[in-house]
């Protein structure tokens, strides 16, 4: 089974998006800024994050910096969210985008696409 942190300051997001993945098989972490992401993956890796890229006190972007510039947790793949209609490219090649609003089926596809 496959664990997935989910990176979002929306509670609904969290909520709904980690009951759907859950009752699709996925193992689901949440946590409500890229903070107290970094924090989890420390104590416990997932097997892929989706992040929201505006967030506070750590935002999706500076979350992605921080885990590639860590060796070991670098190869984490990443699915950076953003409303906004251009986010900055990021170094790290296991970064995929996608732009919300993002229907649950897209990112279903995506998160099973970057798994396999």
């Amino acid at each position: 089974m496959k664990t997935i942190l989910v990176v979002d300051d929306e509670f609904d997001i969290l909520t709904v998006w980690g009951l759907l993945l859950e009752r699709h098989g996925y193992t689901v972490m949440t946590a409500s800024n890229g903070a107290a992401a970094l924090e989890q993956i420390r104590r416990a890796r997932p097997d892929i994050i989706v992040s929201d890229c505006m967030m506070p006190v750590m935002s999706g972007l500076q979350l992605c910096a921080a885990l590639y510039a860590d060796p070991v947790l670098r190869d984490i793949p990443i699915l950076l969210c953003s409303a906004a209609a251009d986010i900055p490219a990021q170094p790290n090649p296991t970064i995929a985008y996608a732009r919300k609003p993002l229907s649950f089926d897209t990112l279903l596809a995506m998160l099973e696409r970057m798994l396999a």
